[in-house]
């Protein structure tokens, strides 16, 4: 097949098998598939304009998944950049056409969200033209994984047991996207959270990594395209175990990715233990590359996986790090229980 742009080609995921009960769903950038559908129904719908400028904050690959669909379809594309973009992906995003400013470095994922924010709202106080694509709010996001969903339905073996999808929370289109497609085939679809210590979103934010929050699995302000009720477990990490299953994965299965995916494996191989019927889909979001240093280069620090496991709590406030998992049985929101077992 020839692609008609680079971004049609990087959009597609290559299905890995890992272990008997696991299959690695693996992108060189998965956003990718979210900001071409986003950006193509805005334009369908009259929303934006040919050549007008769409603005998003980013730590990262929705950074760069923005200005390759702005690249694909005509647009101008401006960047509110966290202090977790590296020079090789803002690099690659000026030379796609995107401005990009970062905001202050800072080593707290808080007011580095809070401050891209902030500018992000000054951005279109000043130039009202600029569309916000609010990644983090608009639903629109959650269009793109519905492709995802039929490729993974049509890809997947049958298989006796249930379908569990296993990644990062994140903005929550991603994995809320996939699953919320793949139950409208099968409503037993499990779903997997992985989150950070320190993130709002399923209630760690009282908990402090002293090594590093994983960006862009976690959250310190609330984001509207996490729908808590999508998720069946969740497990909470610290920066230690997301680095032991991201070096795990190189080192059996040759696969360099990044640490969302890496503590997604770990996740996943405690969920193979506990589920061995059930066939788990592992979310690998991006490659390895911008990680290299801080997390591949120090490989030989790395925990060794057999020897871990998580604490099994009952609710939010008793996690402990770390490493956590918990029954989140399609529960509303922190604290909301639907009464759904899992």
């Amino acid at each position: 097949m020839i692609h008609p742009h680079i971004a049609d080609a990087l959009k597609a995921p290559a299905l890995v098998a890992l272990t008997e009960g696991a299959v690695l769903i693996r992108f060189e950038s998965m956003k990718v598939y979210s900001a071409l559908a986003a950006v193509a129904r805005l334009l369908e719908e009259g929303r934006v304009r040919p050549g007008q400028t769409l603005v998003d904050s980013s730590s990262g690959i929705y950074a760069h998944a923005l200005a390759l669909a702005c690249h694909r379809h005509g647009m101008r594309c401006h960047i509110v950049a966290s202090t977790t973009v590296d020079a090789t992906t803002r690099a690659q995003l000026e030379i796609l056409g995107a401005t990009v400013e970062q905001v202050a470095p800072s080593r707290d994922l808080g007011l580095d969200q809070e401050l891209r924010v902030r500018r992000v709202r000054e951005i279109l106080a000043e130039r009202p033209d600029v569309h916000w694509m609010r990644q983090y709010h608009d639903d629109i996001h959650y269009l793109g994984y519905r492709k995802v969903a039929d490729l993974v339905a049509e890809a997947l073996p049958a298989r006796r047991g249930r379908l569990a999808v296993v990644g990062g929370v994140g903005s929550g289109a991603s994995t809320g996207g996939l699953v919320e497609h793949l139950r409208r085939r099968d409503p037993a679809v499990r779903l997997v959270g992985v989150q950070p210590f320190g993130s709002v979103t399923f209630g760690s934010q009282d908990h402090h990594d002293p090594e590093a929050i994983i960006a862009g699995i976690g959250s310190s302000i609330d984001f509207a395209n996490v729908r808590h009720r999508l998720y069946d477990t969740v497990h909470w990490m610290d920066f230690a175990h997301a680095m032991a299953g991201t070096v795990a994965l190189m080192r059996e299965h040759a696969v360099f990715a990044g640490l969302s995916t890496g503590a997604a494996y770990l996740a996943a191989v405690h969920e193979v233990r506990r589920h061995p019927d059930d066939l788990h889909l592992v979310v690998g979001a991006d490659t390895g590359h911008r990680y290299v240093d801080r997390v591949h280069a120090r490989h030989a620090e790395a925990l060794d996986p057999a020897c871990l496991k998580p604490f099994e709590v009952g609710s939010p406030e008793e996690m402990a790090m770390p490493w956590s998992t918990m029954a989140w049985d399609r529960r509303q929101s922190p604290g909301a229980r639907t009464g759904r077992a899992a």
